[in-house]
């Protein structure tokens, strides 16, 4: 091959390199993306879950908010208190103050024993749901496949004796969890409340405890003790959350639920733990 050839080619390469160089130079410079420091610092304080139990759809998502001052550190359900306080330093931001939020589900269906039928289809809530209400008698009840469980990030779901169990020790409070219940039997409620009701179903007392021996009977028991801390709703009473009602064990005690709906955390875990034992003997 002519040498005068070769010279010509790398000199045309050599022009259009450099020409391209100039023009993709020239578009980085009017599409550059500003990136705010801010962002990649908070998100390296984060915790990484991607949870959105913030609200938003992740924590990258979240940091971008952070750095616009359109949330507050507190609103990551995640993070412990000293990485909130470590973002709000970084930031120079108010950390901010948001109750903290844990999953209960409200049945004991393992223990009043409401299933009418076997299901042998997918094992999905939403989709057992969808056929004929679903295999319990109870149309208020959790279902017990495992929807929720699989949707928690944290591994605070169990499913005990055909019931969702919250390990609150695991539950940050993300809410996915009562987003994927069709039913609604999952309440996000202040972290520091101990008791709950643990029942989910507004139908006459009669009515329920025909199939279900666990359900609440309506009998407004506790209400009157502790008026201002429980409504019902229905027949069904249930700890007035959005009053900031707190039941303790020792108004736990005076009310004596007389169908046991009334349990602490701990309480309705041994009792499907028990449940479950005397089962497989």
């Amino acid at each position: 091959m002519d040498s005068t050839v070769l010279i010509y080619s790398a000199l045309l390469m050599g022009i259009l390199g450099i020409f391209l160089g100039v023009v993709i130079a020239v578009f980085v410079k009017l599409f550059k993306v500003k990136c705010d420091p801010r962002v990649d610092l908070a998100l390296e304080l984060l915790p990484g879950a991607n949870c959105g139990g913030c609200g938003k759809a992740g924590c990258a998502d979240f940091a971008k908010a952070l750095a616009a001052g359109e949330v507050m550190p507190a609103n990551c359900p995640v993070s412990s208190s000293e990485q909130i306080s470590a973002i709000s330093l970084a930031l120079g931001i108010d950390a901010g103050e948001v109750e903290r939020k844990q999953a209960v589900v409200c049945c004991r269906s393992d223990i009043g024993e409401v299933r009418k039928m076997h299901y042998n289809g997918v094992q999905d809530c939403v989709a057992a749901n969808m056929v004929a209400g679903g295999p319990d008698e109870c149309r208020y009840g959790c279902l017990g496949l495992g929807t929720c469980a699989r949707k928690c990030p944290f591994g605070a779901i169990e499913i005990i004796g055909q019931v969702a169990v919250v390990h609150r020790e695991l539950c940050v409070g993300c809410g996915k969890c009562a987003s994927a219940c069709p039913r609604g039997v999952i309440k996000m409620v202040p972290a520091d409340s101990e008791y709950h009701v643990y029942c989910n179903s507004p139908e006459k007392g009669a009515n329920k405890r025909y199939f279900c021996k666990a359900g609440c009977i309506g009998c407004r028991k506790c209400e009157k003790l502790f008026n201002g801390k429980f409504k019902l709703s229905g027949f069904l009473a249930q700890v007035d959350y959005d009053a900031g009602a707190v039941v303790g064990r020792d108004e736990a005690q005076s009310i004596n639920c007389p169908a046991g709906c009334l349990l602490s955390v701990d309480e309705r875990l041994t009792a499907a733990y028990n449940k479950m034992k005397g089962n497989k003997k």
